[in-house]
């Protein structure tokens, strides 16, 4: 299936990430790998693949973690749940104060997730994220093609 969903998103001129598994990732061709709080052990196998993988970490709230897997080699970083999410009820929330620190000390990209809405992901991206994770506000809407167009205007 994972490589079914690889060809997908290169004939669509869109990364492939695998979920916390550098040798699923490397196995089916993707482009990356995310690592949570889990896998973070996966982090020296996951920045050695050949090919490389773009490798990415959560941080959830913690601005040290973030600190850390960037000085280990990752190529981004995610912070959340930055709103309520439906997704994760229990995950920390994460500050926007803690988006804006990272922005300012951290040279990787910076990922917001966790309750992200058209409505609400502008301040996310103000506070400094570079991209927005989205999982219901795409998946649980009624139009799912227009979902994804609101959250590209926030982008223009």
């Amino acid at each position: 299936m994972a490589a079914l969903l690889r060809g997908i998103c290169r004939d669509a001129a869109v990364p492939f990430v695998v979920n916390d598994d550098p040798a699923a990732a490397r196995a089916c061709g993707a482009d990356g790998v995310h690592l949570g709080k889990d896998e973070l052990h996966r982090l020296p196998e996951a920045l050695a693949s050949n090919p490389p993988l773009v490798v990415g970490v959560s941080c959830y709230d913690s601005l040290d973690r973030a600190r850390a897997a960037v000085a280990a080699g990752v190529h981004h970083v995610a912070f959340g749940s930055v709103f309520g999410s439906s997704t994760k009820p229990t995950a920390p929330r994460c500050a926007l104060e803690t988006l804006r620190a990272a922005r300012l000390e951290l040279d990787v990209p910076i990922v917001a997730i966790g309750g992200i809405t058209p409505e609400n992901g502008r301040a996310a991206l103000a506070a400094g994220a570079d991209f927005l994770a989205v999982i219901a506000g795409v998946f649980a809407a009624p139009d799912i093609g227009e979902a994804v167009r609101r959250y590209v205007k926030l982008f223009s």
